[in-house]
């Protein structure tokens, strides 16, 4: 149980880092998705630790 004290702060901060990025990535063309950039687009920066920021190649 004392390792909950632990890991509340940690996900606390995981959250907070990963609300930010969403919208610097969407203002710079792009969307999130989990793992890597699907067919016909390219990663152009990190969403959260676990999603890549993902634009286009046509667009």
């Amino acid at each position: 149980m004392k390792i909950l004290y632990l890991l509340f702060p940690f996900f606390l901060l995981l959250v907070q880092g990963a609300a930010g990025s969403v919208i610097e990535c969407r203002r710079r063309g792009g969307f999130c998705t989990f793992g890597n950039c699907r067919h016909a687009s390219r990663p152009i920066g990190r969403c959260s630790t676990f999603q890549a920021c993902c634009r286009s190649m046509w667009g």
